[in-house]
């Protein structure tokens, strides 16, 4: 995720890094060589005319593909700030559940318990993000857990419903022994089933993708539109048609390509969660809570502005 003050309007106009501009020149270099090539046509090439240049049909085409692609912007958005709400809601949820262990006991608990629910809390997030980003959890979880739970946590195909079990175990034990009474188990199953929501909701996310046919569909009218633009321009703006054509389809580009990056919110592009340092920030707020040293954070860096 890009973190970065906000530019100045004249700097923001040659903002590189996290644009998608990169990844478009060589198919804006393309569309340029498209027109070069209907400039050339039009004033050596073709004695006929195309008479592609009436403004009718590209209107018609350019209009419903800006109303197509602000559909597509908007179902994109819509996942990324779901997934942004979701991962809020685990931090919420991981603090209401830190604050309960420690104050909600009929009698006092050993320090030792309480830091095994939060260090099993504390790895939550992070196999959660690994099962989102399919990314190998081991060197995390290994740093968080005991051998015994570690073991447990690695043998199970989805991590972070067994540690959420594990979660319900500990309140289970404590419940039976009178340490917690009923009205406070109540309140853990609340925050349980909380952060059993946020993992459903990530998988939801992370199993639907926007329909395939959609998304081809609106490719493949983008790329056809800015292929044909410059033979529709040529015959009122001449030389300048290649200029002009890149403008519009960087324009329509730039779109789709946003649209395709934040369509998968949990992945590594410079524009998604930056899932790693929320996984740490959400640890760092339970060790808070807990009076234990705090974490170290990252932050981004003047000369590239990117959190993981």
């Amino acid at each position: 995720m890009i973190i970065r003050p906000q530019l100045q309007w004249f700097r923001m106009l040659l903002a590189w890094r996290g644009s998608v501009l990169p990844q478009l020149l060589p198919r804006l270099f393309l569309i340029f060589c498209i027109g070069i090539v209907a400039v050339a046509a039009h004033d050596h090439l073709l004695p006929v005319p195309l008479n592609l240049n009436t403004p009718a049909p590209f209107s018609l085409i350019g209009i419903a593909l800006a109303v197509f692609l602000g559909f597509r912007n908007n179902a994109s958005y819509d996942r990324w700030w779901e997934a942004r709400k979701l991962w809020g809601q685990l931090l919420n949820d991981s603090r209401s559940l830190t604050r309960q262990a420690l104050t909600l006991q009929v009698g006092p608990l050993p320090k030792e318990d309480i830091k095994e629910f939060i260090a099993v809390l504390g790895a939550l997030p992070h196999a959660l993000r690994h099962q989102l980003r399919s990314s190998d959890p081991r060197s995390d979880l290994a740093a968080r857990l005991p051998k015994a739970q570690f073991d447990r946590v690695i043998a199970s195909r989805y991590k972070p419903a067994t540690l959420m079990l594990m979660l319900g175990e500990w309140v289970q034990r404590h419940a039976q022994t009178g340490a917690i009474d009923p009205m406070a188990v109540l309140a853990f199953d609340r925050n349980l089933n909380g952060i059993s929501g946020v993992i459903g909701g990530c998988e939801r996310i992370v199993s639907t993708p926007l329909p395939f046919a959609y998304s081809v569909m609106i490719h493949r009218t983008v790329y056809f539109f800015c292929a044909a633009l410059p033979f529709g321009l040529v015959d009122s703006i001449g030389i300048f048609t290649p200029v002009f054509a890149v403008f519009v389809a960087y324009t329509f580009m730039a779109h789709e390509a946003i649209a395709s990056q934040i369509e998968e919110p949990f992945g590594t592009d410079e524009n998604d969660l930056a899932l790693n340092t929320m996984s740490l920030f959400i640890e760092d707020a339970m060790r808070d809570l807990l009076g234990e040293p705090g974490l170290v954070l990252p932050k981004p860096q003047p000369e590239d502005y990117v959190l993981t």
